[in-house]
């Protein structure tokens, strides 16, 4: 576990006015007030449909974030590495699920160590050898564990892809003496970008209906699952107009970036999510007028999706370009622009996830003052 006994270097700015613009950077910065109008407008969309939200924690990896989601309404959060699992269950969060295969004899024995440590906490297994592994190691601990069967709609990454695997994974389960079958898992990350609602339900559809005979094919085996849980920001409109899972794994929704800005998240057009999540950064260098160099590369930036978008403090129609791992450089719209030194720009995160993972703060604002400074104290790959 990382111990943040420091809240950085810009502690000392709590509170004070203006200390938006005082931050050092590149600083991670969470508007409160959008995430917060975020958590509450998913929670009453939730509660609408009739699901419950298990909101994906991988996106903030945040104990307080996770707090204030459940605090909402929430029964839990996802986790996507043993890490994240590892901080949400000593934190005393309930409902944690571990939405990924665990594999191997070091995280196998992680999650023995979890397991019947917080309440509600379970995990995934799409596969026999990695079930009796697992399925050993709980027996030589002496410890138990509710699991959920992972099933591939489509994606072919983890999960069992099959009717008959499904059944034969869920029927070693049901006579294990250390592992209760809870229900089933499905996810689709694939499908969560695709721009069009249209285009994206065709495409999704299809994966829905293999759903649907799993679901079928598990009826007829007498075997009814307690929890479906799965689904994602850019599904939720159709996963609720569906009526397949029981539960949702939604996570960007509470602070969004460029990636989900540019998706049509539902059918009727309304966007209930705001962007709640930026990196601010500061020019470093303006020798070269034309282009200049801010302290934000990719150390700051995932780049797996769009470049940074420059939402305050930069000339209209200036755009970022990475520039190394330290640095970004600013390209102008006119030949007349200019930026100071020591000026500031915020910039959209481009795919919060991966973004999020490279910072060890969120820097919280209401307006121009930081208000808090929360760690993201479940950031690594492990």
């Amino acid at each position: 576990m990382r111990h943040h006994r420091d809240l950085g270097p810009n502690a000392r700015l709590i509170g004070e006015p203006r200390s938006r613009q005082a931050l050092a950077t590149p600083a991670l910065i969470l508007d409160l007030d959008a995430f917060e109008r975020n958590v509450k407008a998913m929670a009453r969309l939730c509660k609408r449909a009739g699901v419950s939200l298990r909101p994906h924690a991988k996106t903030h990896k945040s104990i307080e974030m996770a707090r204030r989601q459940i605090a909402a309404g929430a029964i839990g959060v996802s986790v996507a590495t043993i890490r994240e699992a590892a901080v949400m269950v000593k934190a005393g969060l309930p409902g944690v699920l571990l939405t990924t295969p665990v594999v191997g004899a070091v995280k196998i024995d992680i999650l023995c160590d979890l397991a019947g440590n917080s309440e509600g906490f379970m995990a995934v297994v799409d596969n026999l050898a990695n079930l009796s592994e697992l399925e050993a190691a709980l027996e030589k601990r002496g410890k138990r564990l509710a699991v959920l069967v992972d099933i591939d709609i489509g994606m072919k990454r983890t999960e069992e892809p099959d009717v008959a695997g499904a059944l034969a994974l869920i029927r070693c389960v049901r006579v294990s003496r250390v592992l209760t079958w809870a229900g089933l898992q499905s996810y689709s990350g694939t499908v969560q970008h695709i721009a069009s609602t249209v285009n994206r339900e065709r495409v999704y559809g299809r994966q829905l209906r293999h759903l649907t005979r799993v679901l079928d094919g598990l009826d007829k085996a007498g075997l009814i699952p307690g929890i479906i849980s799965g689904g994602g920001t850019g599904t939720f409109d159709i996963d609720r107009r569906a009526g397949l899972f029981t539960e949702c794994q939604c996570g960007s929704y509470a602070v969004m970036d460029i990636e989900y800005e540019e998706v049509q998240l539902f059918a009727d057009g309304t966007h209930p999510f705001k962007a709640a999540l930026y990196v601010q950064c500061m020019v470093v260098n303006n020798n070269h007028r034309e282009w200049p160099t801010v302290d934000g590369g990719f150390k700051g930036f995932s780049m797996d999706g769009p470049v940074p978008r420059p939402a305050r403090g930069a000339p209209p129609g200036a755009v970022y370009q990475f520039y190394g791992d330290e640095f970004g450089k600013i390209k102008f719209a006119r030949k007349t622009d200019s930026l100071k030194l020591g000026s500031k720009i915020e910039f959209v995160a481009p795919h919060c996830d991966p973004t999020v993972n490279l910072h060890d703060f969120f820097h919280c604002v209401r307006g121009n003052v930081l208000v808090d400074i929360w760690p993201v104290d479940a950031r690594g790959s492990l």
